[in-house]
Order: C-alpha cells, then sequence, then structure tokens
C-alpha cells in the first residue's frame, strides 16, 4: 500500500542510479566483469538490474548466496576496479537534470540524496557535476547507514534536515526506493527512467510514476 503523499513537501530525496543518472547499462557491465574476475559464472541482465540501488554487500548476498568470504572479495574488488577505470562520461546525468534540480532548490525545497552507492562513488560522481553537490543539504550512501530498502537511511536524512517523515518525498527507480520510503511513512514518487516499469512501482506502492526527474517542476507545480 502507498503512503499518500502531501500537497507540498518541504524536502525531496532522490537515488542516484538511475534516477538522476544514466548509468545502469555501466553498472550491469562492471557485475559481469566482476563475476568473471572472480571466475564465477555470470549472472543475467535482469539478476543484475534487480540488485541496482542496494549496497554492494546486499547485492552480493543476493545475486551469489553460494560465494564465500574469498570470491565476495574477489567479486568486489573486479567490480571497483571496472566502475572507477570507467570514463566519467560513460555516467552522464540524464539531460536537464542540473536544471531540474535547481529549479527545485531555487523554489524553495530542500533536496537530499539516499543511494546504495560507497561515498567514494556517489563523490567521485559528484567532483564530475561540481555543482551539483551544493543543491544537495544531505547526501547518505549505503556504506554508512543500513542498505535500501530498510528505512535507516532515509530516517536519517529526515532527521539531519528536521523533516517529519509526512512532509517528504522519495524519488527512485526501483523497487527498494519504493520499499525503503513506505518502511520509514514516506510518500514514494516513482521515475520510469532506470530500472523498474510503470507497473512495478506503482504495484510496490509508488503513488505516482514519472518518465523522469525532469518532469518533477512541472509535476509540483500542478499540485
Amino acid at each position: 500500500m502507498s503512503v499518500a503523499p502531501c500537497d507540498r513537501p518541504d524536502l525531496l530525496v532522490f537515488d542516484w542510479d538511475g534516477t538522476l543518472m544514466d548509468s545502469i547499462a555501466l553498472i550491469c557491465r562492471c557485475l559481469e566483469a566482476a563475476f568473471a574476475h572472480a571466475g564465477l559464472p555470470g549472472r543475467t541482465e535482469a539478476d543484475y538490474r534487480s540488485i541496482i540501488g542496494l549496497g554492494l554487500n546486499d547485492a552480493l548476498a543476493r545475486l551469489a548466496p553460494e560465494a564465500d568470504t574469498t570470491a565476495r572479495e574477489r567479486i568486489l574488488e573486479g567490480y571497483r576496479r571496472c566502475y572507477f577505470a570507467a570514463d566519467p562520461e560513460d555516467t552522464p546525468l540524464f539531460p536537464g537534470v542540473e536544471d531540474s534540480l535547481r529549479s527545485l532548490r531555487e523554489a524553495g525545497f530542500t533536496l537530499a540524496v539516499a543511494t546504495g552507492k560507497a561515498r567514494r562513488g556517489l563523490d567521485r560522481a559528484l567532483a564530475a557535476h561540481p555543482s551539483l553537490g551544493s543543491l544537495f543539504a544531505v547526501t547518505r550512501c549505503a556504506d554508512e547507514t543500513r542498505s535500501k530498502p530498510h528505512p535507516q537511511m532515509l530516517q536519517e536524512i529526515l532527521a539531519a534536515t528536521g523533516t517529519a517523515a509526512g512532509a517528504a518525498w522519495m524519488i527512485g527507480d526501483t523497487v527498494h526506493d519504493v520499499a525503503m520510503a513506505r518502511a520509514a511513512g514516506v510518500a514514494a514518487l516513482g521515475v520510469s527512467c532506470g530500472v523498474d516499469d510503470v507497473a512495478t512501482l506503482m504495484r510496490e506502492g509508488a503513488f505516482a510514476v514519472l518518465s523522469g526527474p525532469t518532469e518533477l517542476p512541472r509535476f509540483l507545480q500542478a499540485l
């Protein structure tokens, strides 16, 4: 069941991969390379896509439950090697994202990020878009707190910004974003530009689904 949205939220919390950044293809490619690096059979693209949004350790628990500690370390090593060797241009923001975020900030909304990325990965992404970081009041990463869909990441953002759950929206492209929001009592707005489609996000509990984050300013103006 979805959490009903307030008329005008004070806080907008964004997922990163597949929501603001067009990085799904790179993540899948690096997961494939990681399994090869560990000498393990690869999984399907659908398997890889299903764990995007989770922290890497939680992702591997789902993708490779049979792997021992050594094998998991090899997978993690291979993933990080592939990801950090990639050109930042391989993971652009979706077109219009920066302008949309800036317009939301200028309209008085507080912006935050809740991502399954590690802090090192998010910092790298923000360094590639230096004007973006100042728009976010708070950012939380999976290696700093509990991974989605546990609500702790979102609860920490609410506490840091002094925002009630009922005055926030979570914007994301996966069922993990929606499930985290629902567990925290926060309304979830889906975007279909990343991993999961409209029907899946609505079924999980999103109150609406936009084609991408650049629709959000107009969507809010229409409320």
